[in-house]
């Protein structure tokens, strides 16, 4: 069953289109499991009705043409109960709906199982036979894998059949839009760029060329220039392998003859493609094909073919490599974006970010929160090599995706983003004035800062300092180590910009999502493996030139404070605090002259530290919350993975008792608690963590004037008892609802506007 199912999968993932992936599904699936009928109810999006959408076994001129309410039938029983229904005779079933036309009234056992995805149901898998009798727990089971297996694909089908092909003039004549995660809040209007890595045949763009002749020339040039590489690596192992050995390159060169695949290529580039496109289709088509064979030495085939595409891939790529032409509004598309990516882009011409993969706590998205671009992470359904070029609306908000939006679409969009602008002109009133609640009491903000860029955006709404300045994006920026020098400019850049208020950097703190290109860390659990402190404990020669760096820049600043990332022992503290001191000797040696010794913090992001908090507090001169990671550690859940980002909840209630057992043992040793994790620039959470006590709150400059704009409207007394009725409720969504109405209780209906999502879209 085991081969069965897997070469139904195969099989399903080679079909262009949604219609394919259904009849292919219920013709194996019949086949398989020896039954009469197999059938395939699909869920249409506007009124939910299940459409009678492929069979092997009824009558199919009824396809696409009937359905069922929701509630009818038995398809509509088994989508409403969410699980199969296995029934010996199934007209007997008060649910039964004779539908007149299809054949079913033939067959009595029926066996129906949602298909499920992303906890919605996109319609039913059905069985049936004529023989009375109930399937066997084996068949159910067997049924029940089929349906989880093929959900993704379906509905990833069901995404690519929104986007209608493109028609004569390259226009594209569909919309649609998909659903993924709120990564940054805003509004984008652009269009779609999307990038892709290296030779990576999946992720690939669909483009129009723009000169059909040009295209063919510039393919069969590459494709001979990967036949001289053949060649010549030929040549090169002909001493080393055997005659049998060697031949396996006459067969590679036979592969790109141009009467094989070569030939494949160039009718779709005269039906107008790009040579990267149509090498990609081509190549993808021929390795699933031998991928679903069943003789081992063929389907091993699928390996050289893949060698093949990447190397002519490799080629093509190489000689389009200038510079990219981005347009006045880019919206930046990828499988999964990385910090280097947004920089390629000029600024001015970055409105927008979608990335396939990750969530709303990736570093991706953190950073474009930051730089207040508009994001939405995690949009895995998202065809998105074949939307370049395309016009895109991003809501950041309620991360959703519009394509090809309609003329009425884009009118109310861009009404939204015209208010965004008003509101924020508005919010820069607010740049000089202090943060202080209605009944006088004092909380300072301070910002978030990794680019060079942060800085003038940071002083530009009013920030009171730096609580995490995000050492590795320097080093993330680089294709080596900086030296000790370099950094030392870095670091004197950012504290002379903001003294003499304080600047906390943060040590190196690579690992878990953040990996330096010439620095890999690959492992199958990165969460929970080597990074941050672990990574330069390990590595005091990174460590020491890193402290040292920022301990020379702060020669006559006196603003500078070290935190350490990811410290879950009083040991570990204890060795990371000997090196300090040990940089700290040695720099008064060398430049003998005094040099004052920094304010040390720790970060405290693993749970092992919320119960420590109290020795590390006396060791070190502050705390510092990194709820991001804290959240993650916490509730077991991997912040960047989209398929959990819904049950990555800041305001879940253990959060919450964790930030006020750090802020209480931080305060009984004396030492003043802070927080930079992105939970401190929602301002509703703004509120409860100033009502816990926490000295200072430290966020994106982004979201800085709109957590300032809340907590000039509320008093400290209220802000108390909203925490203390919080600290009541039993589940997150109770909390940020309770909060949104305090909020707007509080505040004017304008304000409020800095903390709710706009739902009206």
């Amino acid at each position: 069953m085991l081969d069965s199912l897997r070469s139904i999968v195969q099989e399903v993932n080679t079909a262009d289109h949604l219609q394919s992936v259904l009849d292919i599904t219920v013709a194996r699936v019949q086949d398989t499991m020896g039954t009469e009928v197999c059938s395939i109810y699909l869920r249409e999006s506007t009124q939910g009705r299940y459409v009678f959408s492929a069979t092997e076994g009824l009558n199919k001129e009824f396809v696409g043409k009937i359905s069922m309410a929701p509630t009818e039938g038995l398809v509509g029983q088994v989508a409403a109960r969410e699980e199969p229904l296995n029934l010996e005779n199934a007209e007997s079933h008060p649910q039964f709906l004779f539908m007149p036309g299809i054949g079913e009234e033939r067959y009595s056992a029926f066996l129906g199982v949602p298909i499920i995805h992303q906890r919605n149901v996109l319609g039913v898998l059905v069985i049936q036979q004529q023989t009375r009798r109930r399937f066997d727990e084996d068949d159910e089971a067997f049924l029940v894998t089929v349906s989880a297996q093929l959900a993704g694909v379906i509905a990833h089908a069901q995404a690519t059949g929104l986007l209608v092909a493109l028609d004569d003039s390259g226009e594209r004549q569909g919309s649609a839009r998909f659903r993924g995660v709120a990564g940054a809040p805003g509004i984008a209007i652009g269009h779609a760029i999307v990038v892709a890595p290296t030779a990576d045949l999946n992720s690939v763009p669909m483009r129009r060329s723009k000169d059909i002749q040009d295209e063919l020339d510039f393919f069969h040039e590459c494709l001979e220039a990967v036949r001289e590489d053949i060649k010549a690596l030929g040549r090169k192992l002909a001493t080393r392998l055997a005659k049998e050995e060697r031949a396996l390159f006459d067969v590679y060169l036979s592969m790109l003859a141009d009467d094989a695949l070569a030939a494949e290529v160039d009718v779709h580039i005269l039906q107008g493609e790009w040579a990267q496109g149509a090498l990609s289709k081509v190549i993808l088509k021929h390795v699933r094909t031998f991928e679903m064979m069943e003789d081992a030495y063929l389907k091993e085939r699928a390996t050289d073919v893949k060698d093949l595409g990447r190397r002519v891939l490799s080629y093509l790529q190489a000689a389009n490599s200038g510079p990219v032409d981005y347009p006045e509004r880019t919206v930046l598309v990828g499988e999964e974006l990385t910090a280097s990516m947004l920089g390629e882009v000029p600024p001015e011409n970055l409105v927008g970010l979608i990335s396939v993969r990750g969530s709303s706590n990736s570093h991706v998205a953190i950073l474009a929160r930051s730089m207040g671009i508009p994001t939405v992470m995690g949009a895995v359904d998202l065809p998105y090599t074949q939307i370049e070029g395309s016009e895109i609306i991003l809501d950041g908000y309620n991360g959703h995706v519009y394509f090809n939006p309609s003329a009425e679409l884009q009118h109310r969009f861009q009404t939204i983003y015209e208010e965004e602008l008003q509101f924020s002109k508005e919010l820069e009133a607010l740049k000089d004035e202090p943060c202080v609640t209605t009944d006088d009491y004092r909380l300072p903000l301070w910002v978030n800062t990794g680019l060079q860029a942060d800085i003038a955006r940071s002083l530009d709404r009013g920030a009171e300092g730096v609580g995490l300045f995000r050492t590795e994006v320097p080093f993330l920026l680089r294709e080596r180590f900086p030296s000790e020098e370099e950094q030392r400019k870095i670091y004197r850049d950012q504290l002379e910009a903001f003294a003499p208020m304080p600047v906390t950097m943060r040590t190196l703190d690579v690992g878990g999502d953040k990996s330096l290109p010439y620095f890999p860390i690959e492992e199958d659990n990165p969460f929970l493996g080597w990074r941050g402190i672990r990574v330069t404990l390990d590595h005091p020669e990174i460590f020491l030139v890193q402290v040292r760096a920022m301990m020379k820049a702060n020669a006559g600043l006196g603003n500078l404070r070290i935190m350490l990332p990811m410290i879950s022992s009083v040991p570990e503290l204890e060795e990371a605090l000997e090196l300090i001191y040990r940089a700290h000797d040695e720099l008064v040696e060398e430049l003998d002259f005094e040099l004052e010794l920094p304010l040390i913090g720790v970060m405290v992001e693993v749970p092992a530290a919320v119960y420590q908090a109290r020795q590390f507090a006396k060791r070190v001169g502050f705390l510092s919350v990194g709820s991001n990671d804290l959240t993650q550690y916490l509730l077991a859940v991997d912040r960047n993975n989209a398929r959990v980002a819904d049950i990555y909840q800041t305001f879940h209630p253990a959060v919450l008792q964790a930030l006020q057992h750090v802020v209480n043992d931080g305060h009984a040793e004396g030492r003043k608690v802070s927080i930079c994790g992105e939970l401190a620039g929602e301002p509703g959470a703004a509120v409860l963590l100033m009502a816990m006590g926490y000295d200072v709150l430290s966020m994106n400059a982004t979201t800085l004037p709109k957590v300032k704009s809340v907590i000039r409207n509320i008093s400290m007394k209220k802000a108390k008892e909203m925490l203390a009725h919080v600290m009541t409720l039993e589940n997150a969504a109770e909390i940020r609802e309770y909060m949104e109405q305090s909020i707007q209780e509080s505040s004017s209906q304008r304000l409020a506007k800095a903390m709710m999502v706009d739902s009206a879209h």
